[in-house]
């Protein structure tokens, strides 16, 4: 190969890989811009050990169902329901373990499944009916409010039972001694995943290369690993310096790490791309876009009444406002992560990022005693300058 045929096939270097992939890191670069931002302003306040961990807590709910929103998107849809659903699941979950004393476990369980149908059924009209999602899910929207309503009877349940309380609000526990006002076990703990995250970069560059798949350029990749394991052993220092690992965040990290692997390396996940994508060329090439699509409105069932029992669990309370704008808040992770509003675009690294920047935009402001009106007017423009960020990459 000639050098001019090397220099029009050579990857992208530096800055020019960056315009390039401005998807992929435009939101990672933002994240960090933000945090920096409201660690100067907050006075130093955002970055403290307890208040990390608050960012965590607060915030899971939102991690755990954008996971399942990104499904939806991708293959083109939207699910308006959600807030409602997590409301509605929480208060049957207060209902049968204060009311009836029904074991947590078994509530547990119930409730996931009971997630699953509410999927499964607006999934139904959506994939078989083909009714738009938008009228579906705003209909489940309305209804799910209203039985959650009637359920609680219009009054908070509470409280839950201890055991219960520590899904959301629970702590792992300390195997290692704890040593000058340090958690080792939640720091070592912190220290491990930081490592099999960058061994497992490393194996997907190599395999990457191995296919001839266009990489970013290795001093880039070394330097972007490297930031990577400092903010995640910076992040685990923190909260081990607090009470140590949220029984949440171990939670986190396994849905996170699933459901990545699910959509990149299993034939189902790109599947669900590839409907997304061009529906009507996957339904030429066999894939049943059909069922896809059900199964995606059923897993969102199930994380949403993940969601909604880790709330729940937080508050230690069903009550009758539980849920509100909970829709808003993950959908505006996705979107502000990366996922395309024309479907078939989306990753699961980039939903997790949109949703803390919702969390550290949530908290940051509220430390600096922003009003919650002016909150939802700058969390409106963000969630828009994203879309119009997707608008720019689609015409590109």
């Amino acid at each position: 190969m000639s050098t001019s045929q090397e220099a029009v096939t050579a990857p992208p270097k530096g800055a020019g890989f960056l315009k390039d992939n401005l998807r992929d890191f435009g939101m990672l670069i933002s994240l960090v811009v933000i945090v920096v931002f409201f660690q100067i302003a907050t006075g130093g306040v955002l970055l403290k050990p307890l208040n990390v961990t608050n960012i965590i807590l607060q915030n899971a709910y939102i991690v755990v169902m954008a996971l399942g929103m990104l499904m939806v998107i991708v293959t083109g849809h939207i699910d308006l329901s959600v807030g409602s659903v997590a409301g509605f699941v929480g208060a049957i979950a207060a209902v049968l373990m204060v009311n009836y004393n029904v074991n947590f476990v078994v509530v547990f369980m119930l409730c996931l499944a009971l997630g699953g149908a509410i999927g499964a059924i607006q999934g139904y009209w959506v994939a078989y009916f083909k009714i738009p999602s938008f009228i579906v899910t705003l209909a489940g929207m309305l209804v799910f409010r209203g039985l959650m309503i009637t359920v609680l009877d219009g009054r908070s349940i509470g409280p839950f039972p201890t055991i219960f309380q520590k899904l959301s609000s629970g702590y792992i526990y300390e195997v290692i001694s704890s040593a000058d006002g340090i958690y080792l076990t939640s720091l070592v703990l912190g220290l491990l995943l930081g490592v099999i995250l960058i061994r497992q970069n490393f194996a997907t560059r190599a395999r990457r290369v191995s296919h001839g798949v266009e990489t970013e350029p290795f001093a880039f990749f070394i330097i972007k690993n490297i930031l990577i394991f400092a903010a995640i052993g910076y992040i685990s220092y923190l909260i081990s310096s607090h009470r140590g690992m949220p029984n949440v965040l171990i939670i986190m990290a396994v849905l996170i790490a699933a459901y990545g692997f699910f959509t990149n390396r299993t034939t189902i996940g790109r599947q669900i791309y590839a409907v997304g994508g061009n529906i009507r060329a996957a339904e030429l090439s066999g894939i049943k876009t059909t069922r896809l699509t059900f199964w995606t409105f059923v897993n969102m069932g199930v994380l949403a009444a993940l969601g909604g029992l880790i709330v729940a669990a937080r508050l230690n309370t069903a009550q009758p406002k539980a849920g509100l704008g909970f829709e808003l808040d993950v959908i505006a992770a996705c979107f502000i992560g990366g996922a395309s509003a024309y479907g078939g675009v989306g990753k699961i690294t980039g939903a997790v990022i949109g949703a803390f920047i919702m969390g550290v935009m949530n908290n940051g402001m509220s430390i600096l005693g922003i009003g919650i009106d002016l909150q939802q007017v700058i969390k409106g423009l963000v969630l828009l300058g994203a879309v119009c960020v997707d608008v720019y990459n689609q015409r590109r």
